[in-house]
Formats: structure tokens, sequence, C-alpha cells
């Protein structure tokens, strides 16, 4: 239950009896090459088995960068396209990496008994400090997409020591209202599972366009093995507390915060609102730009990043949305988490406290 910690190198370690300097180098670059291309762990906690990937080796006085992906979704299908892309690499260089998979979202993962009860998205949160007690880390930067978002907020609520930043995608912070279960309920006798967790992926616009993309998710999540697995977290997402943020109150991230939504896209206006909910001080919501840049000056705030590798970035405040919103109606837009990471580009949002990436 140690692989991590065994295989972790440190310059001062001493050789072995009898071991070369020449193994001894062997030795390391074989364990940071199998540290480099993944080690999949599996935990217990009080509400089931939880798997992770870890990726890199874990820097002193560092956070790691854990993220949780979307409905839908699994951990490679959410983030590899971002974290693959060569701007990224920098930032990976210099962080360890914990991919969260939700319960029975991972690859090969059997499919749940009927009957079985899957956690809540509060449960979910609760799930993460048995990963970080695993791994001996003591404090994180969250990255998370839609459910994932909100499972990471939650988790950031209870525990706000262990989180130093967070970048959260496609947030939305609300339980849903009568109305939105009534549109749901209806929504669920004419459509698929799989339309519906597309139209939570997509929106509109993109649905009736049919692009590549757009059939490539709709084949994934269709003829997903574990589809009734997905169908679980879908509705354990569907059934989310709110989050009850208030800004000025004592409900509130009291970390750095990075907001991040596509223009029009399904979540833009619970994302609007989760912005005017937060402290404003520390909260960051991002106009049209690289999302790579976007990440490295987040950290670059922290204090995790050389300014020296950063390009050019601006700083703007607006005075309002409306008249924001009145200045930006021409520009071009992109507008979903899956596209702008295999482009490394940031969606567009509507500004509130904005940061401006120039190239």
């Amino acid at each position: 239950m140690a692989e991590l910690q065994e295989v972790q190198i440190t310059e001062e370690k001493p050789l072995l009896p009898g071991q070369t300097p020449e193994v001894a180098k062997e030795a390391e670059l074989a364990a940071r090459v199998l540290l480099d291309q993944g080690q999949t762990h599996s935990v217990e906690t009080p509400y089931g088995s939880v798997t992770f990937t870890v990726y890199g080796t874990p820097k002193p006085k560092r956070p790691a960068i854990l993220t949780y992906h979307d409905v839908g979704l699994n951990y490679k299908s959410c983030f590899q396209p971002l974290f693959q892309f060569g701007d990224m690499q920098e930032i990976i260089q210099n962080f360890v990496r914990v991919h969260v998979d939700a319960p029975g979202m991972e690859e090969g993962a059997p499919v749940f008994p009927l009957g079985y009860q899957y956690p809540s998205l509060d449960q979910l949160a609760d799930m993460i400090p048995c990963i970080l007690q695993y791994l001996n880390f003591s404090t994180i930067i969250g990255v998370g997409v839609g459910a994932g978002a909100y499972v990471l907020s939650r988790y950031a609520l209870t525990h706000p020591d262990t989180v130093e930043g967070l970048v959260l995608i496609n947030i939305d912070p609300n339980a849903k209202g009568w109305m939105d279960w009534a549109a749901h309920k209806l929504t669920g006798l004419t459509s698929s599972i799989s339309e519906m967790i597309l139209g939570h992926l997509f929106s509109q616009e993109e649905l009736s366009g049919n692009s590549e993309l757009i059939q490539k998710y709709r084949n994934i999540i269709a003829h997903a093995p574990n589809l009734d697995n997905i169908e679980l977290y879908w509705n354990s997402y569907n059934n989310r507390r709110d989050l009850n943020f208030e800004r000025g109150g004592d409900i509130t991230l009291k970390c750095p915060v990075m907001l991040v939504v596509g223009d029009q896209a399904p979540h833009e206006d619970a994302v609007v609102e989760c912005n005017s909910k937060l402290d404003p001080t520390q909260t960051s919501f991002l106009k049209p730009g690289k999302l790579t840049e976007a990440f490295k000056y987040f950290l670059q705030g922290m204090g995790y990043m050389a300014s020296s590798c950063m390009t050019r970035l601006s700083r703007s405040r607006t005075a309002s949305l409306t008249s924001a919103a009145s200045v930006d109606g021409n520009r071009s837009r992109s507008r979903t988490l899956s596209q702008s990471s295999e482009s490394g580009t940031l969606p567009s949002g509507p500004p509130g406290h904005t940061m401006e990436v120039s190239c």
C-alpha cells in the first residue's frame, strides 16, 4: 500500500550495499519513467473503492494537482487532451498529478449490481481525504469539470486547509429547482441517458451542428460498457445539494479560484451566479484566451511558476456584465472544454473579475 513512497527518488538517498553508481542511475531512471507513465491505485473509503492515477514525482513543498472529471467521461477522456497539449508540459514537469475517476467510471470498471446505492456528490468529496492519506499528500490544487467541479468545491468547503487553489470549469453550485426537475423528467421521457448527458456537456447549437467531436462523444457515451454506472453518477449529479455560497458569509471558498465557462454554454448562467457569490479578491473569471497560459498565470499568482516563463498577461476589471457583453458581442466564440482543451484555447465567458490573456 505504499508503492509511491517506496519509489520516490531523492538526491540524498545512499546506494545499496554493493551497488555501483551506474546501476543506481539506471534504477533511478527506471523509477522516474514508471512514474511518468502513470501508476493506477485503488483505495477503500467509507463509501466504497475509488481509483486514481498518479503521474510524475512529488515535488517538495508543492501541492499536487488533483483532477475530477464530469459525468459521461473519465479522467482520460476529460483531461488527457488538455494535459498532453504542448504548452502544458512546463506545468506537468513541476507538479505531480492525481487524476481521480469517480467510482465505476474507470476503464474496465464492472457494472454495479442492481440496487447499488451510488455515492452522493458530497460522499464523493468525502473520499478525497482517503486518497491524500494514501499518497501522503498534504495539499492540492483542484481542477474539476461540471460534476467534478462541484465535488472539489464541496471538498474545499469541508477541508479548506488542504486546498491551495481551484480551477472550476462549467460548475453549477445550485441544487435543481422544481422547474428544473420537471424539465428533466419530461426530457427523460423522450431522450436517452446518453443524449441527456450530451446536453449537459455541449450547447444546443453544438449538438445541432453534429460535428465530428459531437459524434465522437455520442458514440463513446452511448456504447460505453459501463453506461449503467454512468447513469448512477448522472443521477447523483442531478440530486446535488446547493453549495450555498455567500459573498462575505461563512460559506465560501477561501482559496484562489479560477472560474471557466464557454460563452452561451449550458452552464453559463450558473457560473455567472457562482462568480457573484464568491470573494472577488480571490476569484478570477476569464475572457477568451489560452487555457494553458491562464493556468500558468493562476499558478504564478500562487507563487509556483516563475514570471520569466510567462508570456505577456494583463488583468482588467469591468464595470458591469452588461457593458462587457455589448463590447464582446462580436467576438468569435469557443464554448466547451472538450473543444478548447484539444486546441489549448480558453472557452470564452462573461467577465466579472476577469483575466485577459495575450499570447
